[in-house]
C-alpha cells in the first residue's frame, strides 16, 4: 500500500514537471514561430533595458530615444525605459554608461564628438575611454547649423561677420558639441562672437535666445528645426561642403573658406571638426558587455533602424536617421582621434576654453 502511494506521488510530481517546462516551452516560443527563443534573444525576452539619455528630457537626444524605444523594444522582446542623466555637458550620463554592468541591460546614445573632444583634452569628469565602449550603432549624424534668432536682426553670416562686436552667442558645458563648435569656427574664421557656455541642453539655450540674453546658437540640424520650422530662429551657415536640402540658400563653412587669411589653416580644422561630427550620435553599451548581447542588440538597433515605420515616424518628427554600423563606427572614433598635432593642439585648447 506504501509502495502504490509512493508511485502516485511520483506519478504526480512528473505531471507537475512536464506541464511547467510545457509552460515554459510556451513562453520561450511565444512571437517565434513555435521555436524556443535561445541565447541573448532568451535573455532578453520580458527584461528590462535602461537607455541612458545624458541630457534633460525634451531636446534632440531625448526625443530620439523615445522616438526609437518602442521599435527597439519590438526586436529585442524587452522594455526600454529611458533615464535622463543630465550633467556636465552630458559627460555625466556617459562616465554612468562607462561604469553600468556589462550584462547588456543599460545601453545609451552618446554625443559622440564631444566626449572624443573631451577625451583628447583630458577635461576633468571625463572619467570614460571612447575607444573601449562597446558601440552598436550610429543614429545619426546630421550636419552642424548656425541658428540665430529671428528678433536679432541678422540674416546672414556676412552681416555677423562684418558686424565689428562681441555678439553673444550660447553653449552647454565646457567641452561640449555646441561649445566646440562655436570656438572652433571663431577660430577659423575669426568671427566676432562670444561664446557664453554652461546651459544644460540646446533647449535652455534656446530660451535664452527668445529671452535675448545671445543672438544665436551652433548644433545639429535635427535639433534646431522645430525652431526654424516655427520662424522664431534661422540658420545663417552650414557646416560640410555641400548645402542640404532644407537649407539651399545657406552658404556651407567650406564655401568661406577662400575669405579667411589662411585658407590652408582654415581647411585642415574644418577636416579634424569633420571628422569629429562623423561620430555623430552612437548607441553604446558599456565595456566587457559579452559579445553575443552586443551582436543582438546592433542586429536589433539595424532592424529598427531601417524598420518602415520608423522612418516614417522619424521623418514626420523632423528626426534625421543616418545609420552606421558598429564597425564603421569604430574607425569614426580613430578618424575623430588622428590629426595633425598642431591642429590636435587647437581643440585641446578651445574644450579647456583657452580660445
Amino acid at each position: 500500500m506504501g509502495h502504490a502511494r509512493i508511485v502516485h506521488r511520483m506519478m504526480g510530481l512528473g505531471l507537475i514537471v512536464a506541464l511547467t517546462l510545457c509552460g515554459l516551452a510556451s513562453c520561450q516560443s511565444e512571437d517565434n514561430g513555435g521555436e524556443p527563443k535561445t541565447g541573448a534573444a532568451a535573455f532578453y525576452d520580458g527584461r528590462s533595458i535602461r537607455w541612458i539619455v545624458p541630457y534633460i528630457p525634451g531636446g534632440g537626444y531625448d526625443e530620439y530615444g523615445r522616438l526609437l524605444a518602442p521599435y527597439i523594444e519590438n526586436y529585442t522582446g524587452a522594455r526600454v525605459d529611458i533615464v535622463n542623466l543630465p550633467g556636465a555637458g552630458g559627460m555625466r550620463g556617459v562616465n554612468d554608461l562607462f561604469n553600468a554592468p556589462s550584462d547588456g541591460l543599460t545601453i545609451g546614445m552618446i554625443n559622440g564628438s564631444a566626449m572624443v573632444t573631451n577625451e583628447i583634452a583630458g577635461i576633468q569628469g571625463a572619467d570614460y575611454e571612447i575607444a573601449e565602449f562597446e558601440f552598436l550603432g550610429r543614429v545619426v549624424s546630421d550636419p552642424r547649423v548656425f541658428a540665430v534668432s529671428v528678433d536679432s536682426g541678422f540674416e546672414s553670416i556676412e552681416e555677423i561677420w562684418q558686424s565689428g562686436s562681441q555678439l553673444k552667442i550660447g553653449a552647454t558645458g565646457l567641452g561640449g558639441s555646441t561649445y566646440v563648435d562655436a570656438v572652433i569656427t571663431n577660430e577659423a574664421f575669426d568671427f566676432p562672437l562670444d561664446v557664453i557656455h554652461g546651459f544644460d541642453s540646446s533647449a535652455v539655450v534656446r530660451q535664452a535666445m527668445l529671452r535675448g540674453d545671445i543672438i544665436g546658437t551652433w548644433g545639429s540640424w535635427g535639433s534646431a528645426l522645430d525652431a526654424v520650422g516655427t520662424g522664431r530662429d534661422t540658420v545663417v551657415l552650414q557646416s560640410g561642403q555641400q548645402r542640404i536640402p532644407e537649407l539651399p540658400d545657406v552658404p556651407t563653412t567650406s564655401e568661406l573658406v577662400d575669405q579667411t587669411a589662411d585658407p590652408g589653416r582654415t581647411r585642415a580644422i574644418l577636416t579634424a571638426w569633420a571628422n569629429l561630427h562623423a561620430v555623430g550620435r552612437p548607441i553604446a553599451a558599456p565595456p566587457g558587455t559579452p559579445p553575443d548581447r552586443v551582436e543582438f542588440l546592433s542586429e536589433a538597433f539595424y532592424n529598427a533602424l531601417h524598420d518602415p515605420e520608423l522612418l516614417a515616424d522619424a521623418e514626420r518628427s523632423g528626426r534625421p536617421i543616418s545609420y552606421a554600423s558598429a564597425e564603421e563606427m569604430r574607425q569614426f572614433v580613430v578618424d575623430a582621434t588622428v590629426m595633425p598635432d598642431e591642429i590636435k593642439q587647437l581643440f585641446v585648447r578651445a574644450i579647456k576654453g583657452e580660445l
